[in-house]
């Protein structure tokens, strides 16, 4: 039986990430402690002599940067997809999860109650996420058969690629956290996709942060 194993890779830390702030689609590059996270993720897969086909990431630059630390200690090439992204967030990206109920408080609530279609008055709604990250899934496990395949995304986006492989429904409070640099492994069999392991942060020195994408 072909198994296909993604080790989901969240990109470092960005200066939003520490004032909880939530980012989605803007183009926010990794602070110093991310890029070092990066640095640390990629040398940590070298020293476990892992073994992988091919690197995939995000096309922002915050994810692109992290994989691109992997991608020079490897001497590997890297592709982008947009379709890694995190979720557009709509009228909440750029302002902190303690402005948003103030700021925007009937998005805000839209958010919190996880509405499936609600399009965060112009970003994206959990359904159009959820369609787009399983498409894109498919297409990297379909062209990478029975491969290892690195992915560098996003919590938002990671939380999802969880559900889809756990079966957890769309509406329900999240169950995992997806810290800054944290390792993750998914796979895809005949009998469909499963977790392996989920938000490994050992080869990082000290603690990282949580996603705040609820």
């Amino acid at each position: 039986m072909t198994t296909t194993r993604f080790c989901l890779i969240r990109h470092g830390e960005t200066f939003w990430n520490t004032e909880r702030r939530l980012q989605g689609h803007t183009d926010i590059p990794l602070n110093a402690r991310g890029q070092l996270q990066a640095q640390q993720l990629a040398l940590s897969l070298k020293k476990a002599h892992l073994k992988f086909d091919v690197l995939y990431t995000s096309d922002l630059k915050r994810a692109s940067d992290t994989a691109a630390a992997i991608a020079a200690v490897f001497d590997v090439p890297m592709s982008a997809d947009h379709d890694l992204r995190e979720r557009h967030f709509g009228v909440l990206q750029g302002i902190t999860i303690d402005e948003a109920p103030s700021k925007q408080p009937h998005v805000w609530q839209a958010h919190l109650a996880r509405e499936q279609d609600h399009e965060l008055e112009g970003g994206e709604s959990i359904s159009q996420l959820a369609f787009r990250v399983k498409s894109v899934l498919e297409k990297i496990g379909q062209k990478h058969s029975g491969q290892t395949i690195l992915i560098v995304s996003h919590g938002g986006t990671m939380d999802m690629m969880y559900r889809i492989a756990s079966k957890q429904s769309l509406n329900s409070a999240r169950e995992v956290s997806v810290p800054n640099a944290s390792l993750s492994w998914i796979t895809h069999n005949a009998f469909g996709w499963a977790v392996e392991r989920w938000g490994d942060t050992s080869h990082l020195e000290g603690p990282a942060l949580e996603n705040v994408d609820l």
